[in-house]
């Protein structure tokens, strides 16, 4: 488990009042992510919403959670920032009928550029962040970029989400649990550009507990290759688009029980040997050829706290060519964000880990009228 300098682990959440915060408090104050743990929820939000938080503070309040022990309802991000041992990024401008995704990227850019600020100006030097407010992937670049006196290696941008979408794709094409579907890899950007990928390290582990390729299984005959070649991969790159059509509204349950999972797999269990989740991460390394200085998910085992990408795997042609084009649209991204910092600010600086732990794989060893809460999610 990560290191805690207190008895008690401090929690902010921005946009907590919002759908995916509201689903995501209660996970958190139960224990299910830090067990027995007392836990502190510092909860953040625009002043309109504030009247909102304190109807959920007193829902925590009422729900007499046994572990939670204080709940700060603030709009200041430095205080609820201070001294927190985790950050989770809910809050974000959400994308509007007629938005361009460069429009949106923008606009998060101003948001993230002021997050990364107060982390940087509040937050302690070991906390970890999760960006889930999309764009994810660059609004996690942008924080980090801002918030210098923090390590790159504590800061990640949800993919969990789409990991376990893909694995309950296979689950459910196979007859399995999705408990048995281990090492599928989400690479690249929380976006309709990401890759899933069950062939290049996947398995299932079957009732008697062998471990069985899923490459074997799914190359098997022409019509399953077909599906995960194509269908699969479409499925889950638009699978939150799917969701809102049918639902209504966007996918808050799953995205906030993936956060907590996320969590807790990085923060707290670690992976079980031999086993990867899909976390995007920075790469200072150029891992798989990925360009340097983009927030890029990766297949990654955790350990004490850190995560340590998976290094080795041979892809095919179809998968590094499949990584190209998710790398493509993050570099796009990043060019857009760099659009209008440059405007009054330097571009986004190229960060190395300050430390070498994260690079290797285990197996080797502007202001609060611009931050509002998330109502979308792809």
């Amino acid at each position: 488990m990560m290191n805690i300098e207190s008895n008690v682990v401090k929690v902010a959440i921005s946009g907590a009042a919002g759908n995916i915060g509201y689903a995501l408090i209660p996970l958190l104050a139960s224990g299910y992510v830090f067990g027995e743990t007392p836990i502190e929820l510092r909860l953040l939000e625009i002043p309109p919403a504030l009247k909102a938080l304190s109807g959920i503070r007193m829902e925590l309040i009422d729900s007499a959670f046994p572990h939670l022990t204080n709940v700060i309802c603030t709009s200041d991000p430095c205080e609820a920032f201070d001294n927190v041992d985790v950050v989770v990024l809910v809050g974000g401008y959400p994308r509007k009928q007629g938005m361009e995704r460069k429009d949106l990227i923008q606009a998060n850019t101003k948001i993230f550029t002021s997050m990364g600020r107060a982390l940087n100006e509040a937050a302690s030097p070991d906390v970890k962040v999760l960006v889930v407010a999309n764009p994810a992937n660059t609004n996690c670049l942008v924080a980090l970029s801002e918030a210098t006196s923090i390590p790159t290696k504590n800061f990640a941008a949800l993919t969990y989400l789409d990991h376990q979408r893909a694995k309950a794709q296979i689950a459910c094409k196979l007859g399995l649990r999705s408990a048995q579907i281990k090492n599928v890899t989400i690479w690249g950007n929380h976006s309709n550009t990401q890759f899933p990928d069950a062939l290049s390290d996947g398995y299932y582990v079957n009732d008697n507990g062998e471990q069985v390729s899923l490459s074997s299984v799914l190359t098997a005959d022409d019509e399953l290759l077909d599906w995960i070649t194509n269908e699969f991969v479409t499925t889950v790159q638009n699978r939150g688009k799917r969701v809102i059509e049918v639902r209504g509204s966007s996918s808050a349950l799953s995205a906030a029980q993936a956060t907590a999972d996320c969590l807790k797999t990085w923060l707290v269990t670690g992976t079980r040997d031999g086993e990867t989740v899909s976390m995007a991460v920075y790469n200072d390394q150029g891992y798989y050829g990925v360009q340097k200085g983009l927030v890029f998910s990766f297949p990654v085992e955790c350990k004490d706290g850190e995560w340590y990408v998976k290094t080795g795997l041979n892809l095919s042609d179809a998968a590094l060519k499949r990584l190209n084009i998710t790398e493509k649209e993050l570099v796009e991204e990043r060019e857009d964000a760099n659009s209008l910092i440059s405007k009054t600010l330097p571009s986004l600086r190229l960060r190395g880990y300050s430390s070498a732990a994260s690079t290797a794989s285990l197996a080797s060893s502007e202001s609060d009228t611009d931050f509002v809460q998330l109502t979308s999610r792809i």
